[in-house]
């Protein structure tokens, strides 16, 4: 397994789940240091609104699952949304 897959795996299920069109989302993995990985999320343009949620908390409980992911590899984990 490479380096943050377990990251780029859930992202992608639970944006997945939260869409109305999942054969859209497309998450790319970056890495960012020694230790650091950045995932890019992209959707549907209608689905972004419900991955951001009111008030940004969809999108913040996301990057919380995701560094919860990362911490099973010792990595730390940043979840960007991309139009």
């Amino acid at each position: 397994m490479a380096k943050g897959d377990i990251v780029k795996s859930v992202v992608a299920y639970v944006v997945g789940q939260i869409v109305s069109r999942p054969e859209e989302v497309q998450v790319t993995l970056v890495e960012r240091g020694p230790n650091e990985v950045l995932a890019e999320v992209r959707t549907a343009k209608g689905d972004m609104g419900r991955v951001i949620g009111r008030r940004g908390r969809v999108a913040r409980a996301i990057r919380t699952v995701a560094q919860a992911a990362a911490d099973e590899e010792g990595l730390v984990a940043g979840v960007e949304f991309v139009d």
